[in-house]
């Protein structure tokens, strides 16, 4: 069996890996990607991504999103340093990045906050 394919990504190949490994330690939970860089989605909202700068963003709900920026002298994540804030996502700070087991929880989190958003209408390629 031939080996899967990886798609060409601008997102440093450290942070990828940290990335990844902690969306594959999440039960339940699968990455996508797009433009090169991958996220976590449900119903249509993302909850999670890593910019093709390796900055890993989350989706929290308040009052988790004051806590952890507090907690983790985080900031609001931004995908791009040019872009506005993405005032609902939380920056994950390099060091707790490679702890993927203090981190798991947030994503958890994160996943359980997307199902409660209304879901958006997906467009798919017809074939």
């Amino acid at each position: 069996m031939a080996a899967e394919k990886k798609k060409k990504t601008s997102v440093p190949p450290d942070k990828l890996r940290l990335y990844e490994k902690l969306v594959a330690s999440t039960p339940g939970i699968e990455s996508k990607s797009n433009f090169g860089a991958a996220y976590t989605a449900v119903n249509g909202n993302m909850y999670s991504l890593i910019s093709k700068y390796g900055v890993v963003g989350i989706r929290l709900p308040e009052p988790d999103r004051s806590a952890f920026l507090e907690n983790h002298n985080a900031t609001i994540f931004r995908a791009d340093p040019a872009w506005p804030p993405n005032k609902e996502y939380v920056a994950i700070p390099d060091d707790l990045l490679k702890n993927t087991a203090a981190l798991r929880p947030y994503l958890k989190a994160s996943y359980h906050y997307a199902q409660t958003l209304r879901p958006k209408a997906t467009t798919r390629k017809k074939a």
